[in-house]
């Protein structure tokens, strides 16, 4: 099956759902929020619709889980051997705070890894891509583009911008390092920073859910790094009953 899908049709639905992204982006919009309080904007549903339609055009027999569609009842996605996971607007509040740190985000997971993802960022047009076994890319470049060699001496800390938890803190200021430098960065960026190299750890201890981490976390096990479960230090599963994500560390 990954080897039936082209990573360049995916590459250019993520670039159509940015493309419309931006026109709302640089006009004024309305914002919703969603029961779990969460904000909902005309982009979010712009781009969700326009990633929906391709993939479906294309795969129709890949089913579709995304942040804005209804859920499907793990009863029947259980048994999916491969599906889309997509967040069409990763990075919501950095949207309406219009910081350019927002993503759309298509995965495709095999079972409980994912396998295939494109993250892009269209206010900077930073595109990332990977597919098993051919590797990660930030705007065609080969991952990493940096190597830290030497992280007991400088270590290079990644963390959330409108979710930093009082745990993640402690939990950087916990690591052993000479010299500790820390970044905040929105959406799944953080996870494509540690995958780039401009990065060296990004500790995630809050809640994320699937769609969240998905597309940046095949990029990340491309580029020869990995996302790890926190308690227990295996890697980060999907599709599981409960789509909140564990708390994690990518390194």
């Amino acid at each position: 099956m990954l080897e039936e899908i082209d990573l360049e049709q995916i590459v250019t639905i993520a670039k159509e759902a940015g493309k419309a992204i931006m026109q709302i982006y640089q006009k004024d919009f309305t914002v919703e929020y969603k029961d779990d309080n969460s904000p909902l904007t005309e982009a979010d549903t712009k781009a969700n619709e326009i990633i929906g339609l391709a993939l479906q055009k294309l795969y129709p027999n890949i089913p579709i889980l995304s942040e804005e569609n209804k859920q499907t009842a793990y009863e029947t996605r259980k048994n999916w051997q491969y599906y889309w996971c997509v967040d069409p607007l990763d990075g919501t509040k950095e949207f309406i705070k219009h910081n350019g740190e927002f993503t759309v985000n298509i995965a495709l997971i095999h079972k409980d890894t994912p396998v295939l993802g494109v993250v892009y960022a269209p206010a900077t047009e930073e595109m990332y891509k990977a597919k098993k076994g051919k590797g990660a890319f930030k705007n065609g470049q080969k991952l990493p583009l940096h190597v830290n060699s030497h992280p007991q001496k400088e270590l290079r800390i990644v963390a959330s911008k409108s979710h930093l938890s009082p745990e993640t803190q402690a939990f950087i200021d916990a690591l052993a390092a000479e010299k500790k430098e820390q970044s905040n960065r929105g959406s799944s960026l953080k996870l494509c920073m540690v995958a780039d190299g401009s990065a060296d750890i990004y500790p995630r201890l809050g809640p994320t859910m699937e769609w969240d981490t998905a597309a940046a976390d095949a990029i990340v096990r491309q580029s020869g790094k990995m996302t790890y479960q926190f308690e227990n230090m295996q890697p980060l599963v999907y599709n599981k009953k409960n789509l909140l994500n564990p708390w994690f560390i990518v390194k």
